[in-house]
């Protein structure tokens, strides 16, 4: 890479704020027709949870932090009352990246991303 690229930040070097609202909207397609995390969204608005979602990684990636949403923990509390455990973070994780192939992301760049959805865990799963 060079120091030009280097420079960016994943934000831009995904695609920005269009290549950002595709995955988000492949990824809920992935996990909504996921039997084992469907049940978890039932009472969400999606059209709602699509823009937090949007605003998050957006800001996670380095993006314009237009984020107002709740914390990781507070998120994530009721359902991790309900269930969600390590395996639904892990399929989730599973359609994430499947996203990011879908979309043909570089590997170095979807690695990062990856690893930025890795270091959620503890946060999401309340731990």
């Amino acid at each position: 890479m060079t120091q030009k690229t280097l420079e960016k930040t994943l934000f831009e070097r995904i695609g920005g704020e269009e290549a950002v609202s595709a995955a988000v909207d492949i990824f809920y397609r992935k996990v909504l027709a996921d039997e084992t995390l469907a049940p978890f969204f039932e009472t969400t608005d999606m059209v709602e949870q699509h823009k937090k979602q949007k605003a998050f990684l957006t800001f996670a990636f380095g993006g314009p932090n237009n984020y107002s949403g709740k914390d990781m923990r507070e998120a994530h509390k009721g359902l991790v009352d309900r269930g969600m455990n390590e395996t639904h973070f892990n399929s989730v994780a599973g359609h994430l990246q499947d996203t990011l192939s879908e979309l043909n992301v570089p590997s170095q760049v979807a690695g990062e991303v990856m690893a930025i959805a890795g270091s959620t865990k503890s946060d999401v799963l309340n731990q």
